[in-house]
Order: structure tokens, then sequence, then C-alpha cells
């Protein structure tokens, strides 16, 4: 299993959701959990996803999903599900 981290941080509006799982279904990628919170007006979305049998590269994905993400007006970004524990270990 290839798992990565997909982030997604911006105003709230319709529609962000739906535009990430069809990002993810387009380049055949599983959703393997999701979490996501609205505070204050602010949507905040954190997926871990499998990549193994994606049509893309990671770094292709990256680039898709940060353009949309500029569509859509949020920050959307995607690494490694390794790196990002990495990252985050205290």
């Amino acid at each position: 299993m290839k798992k990565i981290v997909v982030t997604v941080i911006g105003a709230d509006r319709v529609g962000i959701v739906a535009q990430v799982a069809r990002d993810l279904a387009d380049t055949n990628i599983n959703i393997l959990d999701i979490s996501q919170t609205i505070q204050d007006g602010i949507f905040s979305m954190v997926l871990i996803c499998d990549m193994e049998k994606a049509s893309v590269s990671l770094k292709e994905f990256q680039d898709k999903m940060a353009q949309e993400g500029k569509k859509m007006g949020v920050d959307a970004r995607v690494q490694l599900a390794d790196l990002f524990y990495a990252m985050h270990r205290i």
C-alpha cells in the first residue's frame, strides 16, 4: 500500500468535499479515512488515501491538487504518509 495524506484548508463553500473526492476517483486513488470540520467559516479536511493503483505519479497528483485547490480557493496539499507522520512526530 502506498499511503498519502491529502490536506485541504480554506474558506468554507459548497462542493469542496465533492471536488476532492472526484479528483481522487478520477486518478484511481482510494480514500481510506476522511476527517473534516468547519470552525468559524474555515474548512479543514484530512484524507488518508491509497495510491497503489493510481493512474498518475505522486508529483502529478500533487500538482493536480495544487491547481484544483487554487480553483476552489483553498490550499490543497498531498504528501506521502510516512513523510507526513515523520514531520508531525513530537
